[in-house]
């Protein structure tokens, strides 16, 4: 990382110590576990010497390793550690992100993971009636990593099949560029609209995000016990 001009040594070494905390695990971002490693590992078998080139691996690993299935959600404090997730088939995009942060930590790489208020315009009708006929996913996970000396965003949650099923672009990452969600899909209908960004936290904040969730979609014992069903299914059929 250079010094910016008018930037004093000991400036910039505390930036620098700020970006390594991120390298360090957290109670959710487990990226010390042996099974958050091991799939780390597994992720980068084939990947490049470079940060950048590691980033990208461990992001497909991600986005494809699990399939999107918002009815996966279960509000135990124990489904949302890395360390449970990354043996699990499916997973809704926190703990995905929650994944990811911990794999590119594992992986030598500053992570952080973020929050955002997206609006999903496509949200199946089944899906909208089990959260109260809402269509806004509060606190949306998405991961920013520390790559050529800037912060980088990226949402893993969208697996490429679901994707080709129900015609929306896939997200790439080149670890250069941000890459958050379209606001159309390919039929240009209006797809992910962002309405609030919560901003970056070390761990996932679970305590804060279960008391939003309560907030607005009332009762989670009621929502979750009926969100059950075949979301890609239902987003093709839509």
């Amino acid at each position: 990382m250079t010094v910016d001009q008018g930037q004093t040594t000991t400036e910039n070494d505390a930036t620098l110590a700020t970006i390594n905390e991120y390298l360090k695990p957290g109670v959710f971002i487990d990226s010390d576990h042996p099974a958050v490693q091991a799939f780390t590992e597994k992720a980068l078998a084939d990947a490049g010497p470079t940060a950048i080139d590691r980033a990208v691996a461990l992001y497909y690993a991600v986005r494809d390793g699990l399939r999107y299935d918002p009815y996966s959600m279960n509000m135990d404090e124990s489904n949302f550690t890395a360390s449970h997730i990354v043996t699990q088939k499916s997973a809704f995009c926190i703990p995905k992100a929650i994944l990811l942060t911990a794999c590119a930590r594992a992986a030598g790489i500053p992570a952080r993971i973020g929050y955002a208020d997206v609006r999903n315009h496509l949200c199946s009708p089944k899906l909208k009636a089990a959260m109260a006929g809402n269509d806004l996913f509060m606190y949306h996970g998405y991961v920013e990593m520390y790559l050529e000396g800037k912060w980088v965003k990226s949402t893993p949650a969208f697996n490429l099949e679901l994707c080709e099923k129900v015609g929306i672009e896939a997200l790439g990452f080149n670890g250069r560029d941000d890459s958050m969600m379209h606001p159309f899909d390919k039929a240009g209908r209006q797809h992910m609209e962002y309405v609030q960004d919560h901003g970056h936290f070390f761990d996932h904040p679970h305590e804060r995000i279960q008391y939003t969730f309560k907030e607005v979609y009332g009762d989670l014992d009621i929502v979750l016990s009926g969100m059950k069903g075949d979301f890609s299914a239902e987003v093709s059929a839509g």
